[in-house]
């Protein structure tokens, strides 16, 4: 992509994320940037041009990061995988995900909404893991749901510190109370002493597909059989594993 269509989307990411999508006009996009309407106009069709460019890579990381953590291995590593994935997307794109916090609408437009809605589907998935019981799916909801909130409320806060204090509670929440624990990762990091392995999320897993890994899509047959089942009422990730492919999988064949 050339400077000036680079330069259009920094500018309409900063106005949007600071005044809303909706309050922001072509006009005052073209201002920031310092060229004409009818220039904008030539690089970006529309507003929804620019949205849909905007949010697209945070989606697409988004999904990367949430199947390259369930080939992590063991449900714990897998968890942890995803915490760590959405928070580094997320801090990646903080200005998208503040423009879309502002203007909670455009979570409802497709094909938006039906990808955070499958992306969000899974990473509960993914930190619940094979505890299905209530307690252990409101905790992966809640753990899931609160990882967005601090990275928009903390605009200020260094990406590297406000990651240790996330994962912390996310911690706080998916474990209980150990007496015999001392110290934050924030104050690991601190004072260069290393977390307790129980308490620090693992590495992150390789992606899918490199080698040996499970199918990436399904064929006819296999996609109308997740629908049957999934309608059936079975779960997801008996559903991956019948078909042995991955739960994003699953998720990408449902929302279509």
């Amino acid at each position: 992509m050339s400077p000036t269509p680079q330069r259009i989307l920094a500018a309409s990411r900063a106005l949007f994320a600071a005044r809303g999508y909706r309050a922001t006009s072509m006009q005052a996009i073209a201002d920031q940037v310092g060229i004409t309407k009818a220039a904008l106009y030539y690089h970006f069709a529309s507003k929804d041009e620019l949205l849909r460019h905007l949010t697209l890579p945070l989606l697409d990381e988004l999904e990367n990061a949430l199947a390259e953590a369930e080939s992590a291995g063991d449900p714990e590593a897998v968890r942890w995988c995803a915490i760590e994935g959405y928070i580094d997307v997320y801090l990646h794109h903080r200005e998208t995900l503040l423009m879309l916090v502002r203007d909670m609408t455009l979570l409802v437009q497709a094909p938006v909404a039906d990808r955070f809605r499958a992306a969000m589907a899974l990473a509960n998935d993914l930190v619940c893991g094979p505890d299905r019981s209530l307690e252990g799916r409101v905790r992966a909801a809640q753990v899931v749901a609160g990882l967005s909130d601090p990275v928009v409320l903390f605009m200020n806060v260094p990406p590297e510190r406000l990651k240790l204090l996330i994962l912390d509670g996310a911690r706080a929440l998916l474990t209980r109370s150990d007496p015999a624990r001392e110290g934050t990762a924030e104050e690991s990091a601190r004072t260069g002493r290393h977390a307790e392995v129980t308490s620090r999320p693992p590495a992150r897993g390789r992606p899918r597909g490199r080698s040996g890994g499970r199918p990436a899509a399904l064929t006819g047959p296999e996609a109308e059989q997740a629908r049957a089942l999934y309608a059936a009422g079975r779960p997801v990730p008996e559903i991956a594993d019948r078909l042995n492919v991955s739960r994003a999988t699953v998720y990408r064949c449902l929302k279509n």
